[in-house]
């Protein structure tokens, strides 16, 4: 999960899985009303928290609110809301999502729906995203000139299987090197389908199921 959705920034964590979804910061500026803003803050966290969310305040006096968007950003945190002045003043509070780094300004009377569908959006993009890299990093092979060529490539294979340990073995054998032999990875549940008469890419040996190869890096 780290290695898939993180970014320079840090971590990116998918909201389902996320310890704190939206964090609250507030963004007091000279002359503000500091304590009325912090008090909106944890109000909104209040009221996210009995709506089933995961919410916190980061009402910290000692770090800037650029310091605090950077250290909630490293921890992963789907999304950020900031309430200054004037989101006093209009009755809204603004959201940045983690992931893409969009900005929009939410009315507090459609708070609750509006952070809902948020989240589910960014869960739904960060899979959709992690499942196009990995698609991208798949080839089907059904020969070994295939599956060498592939393997060299970095990428992942699909192959059609004997289903033997033995010849697994062999194909750890013929492929260690410098960053290590190619082993099964997963045996998909779906499988596609396979004609027959297909034989196995390592064995020759009749196939009996696809199977993922790949190194593990």
């Amino acid at each position: 999960m780290v290695m898939v959705h993180g970014d320079d920034k840090g971590l990116v964590l998918p909201p389902k899985v996320a310890s704190v979804q939206v964090i609250v910061i507030p963004v007091p500026y000279k002359d503000a009303d500091t304590q009325g803003i912090f008090d909106a803050c944890s109000e909104t966290a209040e009221e996210l928290n009995k709506a089933g969310f995961r919410a916190e305040t980061d009402l910290r006096d000692n770090y800037s609110p650029g310091w605090k968007y950077s250290n909630w950003e490293l921890k992963g945190v789907p999304l950020r809301i900031e309430i200054g002045p004037k989101d006093m003043q209009n009755q809204q509070v603004r959201v940045v999502r983690r992931d893409n780094g969009a900005k929009e300004d939410i009315l507090r009377t459609n708070l609750v729906d509006h952070i809902k569908d948020l989240l589910d959006n960014v869960q739904q993009s960060l899979f959709d995203a992690a499942k196009q890299k990995r698609d991208a990093c798949v080839v089907v092979a059904k020969t070994w000139e295939e599956f060498t060529k592939a393997l060299n490539e970095k990428r992942m294979i699909l192959a059609p299987w004997c289903d033997e340990e033995e010849v697994e073995r062999d194909v750890k054998a013929r492929t260690k090197g410098e960053m290590g032999a190619c082993k099964t990875l997963c045996t998909p549940f779906e499988q596609p389908e396979l004609p027959e008469g297909t034989l196995c890419f390592a064995s020759g040996k009749p196939a009996k199921k696809w199977t993922y190869w790949g190194r593990s890096y």
